[in-house]
């Protein structure tokens, strides 16, 4: 399947916050009402103003099929390295199973190697077993424990 990976322009907001509302965690908390919520317009505009973050489209034939955000972050660990996190990882319902997800991934690791990183990380929530196993699938390792405080 011929996959394209390219940055995120403002008409893929709509669709990219359907992917982010389209399971049993992300219907709680994301607001797909029309117009677009202003909140998903300014934090659009700011990760495609910064040049650690990228906003990728997956699509095939020209039609959004999945997402996914990279960050880029210095650290002083790891003798000064940089890092990659990958966050918003998602695949279009009707297109799960077909190794999209995997080929992400593969992209997302290649562009963070291109990049300098020497660690790519991520989070899942616990709720989500299979996207768990997935990413175990693909060499991540729950090598710590995570934690998160909403403000």
């Amino acid at each position: 399947m011929k996959l394209d990976f390219r940055s995120a322009v403002d008409d893929d907001l709509p669709a990219m916050i359907s992917l982010l509302a389209d399971d049993e965690i992300g219907k709680t908390r994301e607001d797909t009402s029309s117009p677009i919520n202003p909140a998903y317009q300014d934090a659009m505009q700011n990760i495609l103003s910064d040049p650690n973050n990228d906003l990728i489209a997956i699509t095939k034939d020209g039609a959004l099929i999945g997402m996914l955000q990279l960050t880029f972050i210095p650290y002083l660990t790891h003798t000064g390295s940089w890092r990659c996190l990958v966050e918003g990882v998602r695949v279009r319902k009707d297109y799960r199973g077909l190794g999209i997800g995997t080929k992400a991934f593969q992209w997302a690791i290649d562009t963070a190697r291109v990049r300098g990183c020497k660690l790519i990380q991520l989070t899942s929530d616990k709720r989500r077993p299979k996207a768990i196993a997935f990413y175990e699938s693909l060499g991540f390792s729950a090598s710590h424990e995570g934690f998160k405080l909403s403000l």
